[in-house]
């Protein structure tokens, strides 16, 4: 009798075992097959798009993406808000009492989105909505975010980790992007105002875009920090012409002179390299600077390589003969 207990044991149990193993498998395949959707971002739920300075509007998109083994079957219609709160949580977040940091939601009347509801067409696995930049007054020294979220939708299921969405907008312009990634090579040569030596002055300088023929960097080798206090007495502005000709001007306070006579070697002009092997876009710079009261003489050439090939505005710049 004790085996024929243990048997008739066995034997139930394994059938419960089987029965809950065939449940979890129900729940896997219809969880697999099963679509969800939700905005496609990187991380933080950001979507970063850089707009040029050169169009007076360009396009963007904030786009869906719909999840699972099949295809849908029916449209869905997703309709979208937008929720300054999503902006506040971000900076809280990323930054808590650094204000500074803070990133801002994008000027009314600098953005449009198109339509607040996106149709994710039967068949296929997204949908997306315009979203019109202009680009013209915005500042590479802030971050601007476009805050949407989903409000409702008819049918599927969202992904509640991709219901939000912070549409981040840049900046650029032919010589520089606005994310503080455009280093060019320094090579330059530094003397005080009334001495005749000069002292070699190799590194690096960062370029921002402030409009469709303006950027800014740092006088001479002074070191760029991201503060107003910094640029506002080391920072100048170099305008470029059609003709490729640059005017030196202050950012704010800095006292700074152009020199065009100083060195023909330095002609205060932009140009296109190219050596044979490689293409660069080159300045090539001579100026004076006051500087904590002292007077600088800056001779320098700033280069940066780049793929002719993935800009479409490379045809309009001077080529160097």
């Amino acid at each position: 009798k004790v085996e024929i207990m243990k048997f008739r044991y066995i034997m139930t149990a394994a059938a419960l075992l089987g029965l809950v193993a065939c449940n979890e498998n129900k729940v896997f395949e219809k969880e697999q097959y099963k679509n969800v959707f939700g905005f496609i971002s990187d991380t933080e739920n950001m979507n970063s798009k850089v707009f040029s300075l050169h169009k007076t509007e360009s396009e963007g998109y904030l786009a869906f993406s719909m999840g699972g083994t099949n295809n849908i079957t029916e449209d869905v219609t997703v309709n979208i808000v937008e929720d300054p709160e999503l902006i506040e949580t971000y900076n809280r977040n990323n930054y808590d009492q650094e204000v500074a940091k803070y990133a801002k939601p994008m000027p009314k009347d600098k953005y449009e989105i198109t339509s607040m509801q996106c149709v994710i067409k039967a068949g296929e696995t997204g949908g997306v909505i315009p979203v019109k930049i202009r680009p013209a007054g915005l500042s590479p020294d802030t971050t601007y975010l476009i805050p949407v979220r989903v409000d409702t939708y008819d049918r599927c299921e969202i992904n509640p980790e991709k219901s939000y969405l912070l549409y981040k907008v840049l900046i650029e312009n032919r010589w520089a992007v606005g994310d503080g990634t455009t280093s060019y090579t320094l090579r330059g040569k530094r003397r005080i105002l009334g001495d005749q030596s000069e002292l070699s002055m190799p590194g690096t300088k960062i370029l921002f875009p402030l409009t469709d023929k303006r950027v800014r960097t740092m006088v001479g080798n002074e070191a760029y920090a991201a503060d107003e206090e910094t640029l506002y007495r080391g920072a100048m502005i170099l305008e470029i012409a059609d003709n490729g000709k640059v005017k030196i001007l202050p950012y704010r306070d800095v006292e700074v002179v152009q020199l065009d006579n100083e060195d023909p070697e330095y002609p205060n002009k932009f140009f296109i390299e190219d050596d044979g092997f490689n293409t660069y876009k080159t300045f090539l710079l001579c100026y004076q600077y006051t500087f904590e009261g002292v007077t600088y003489v800056m001779k320098e050439e700033l280069r940066l390589q780049f793929n002719p090939d993935d800009e479409e505005d490379y045809e309009d710049t001077p080529v160097e003969e």
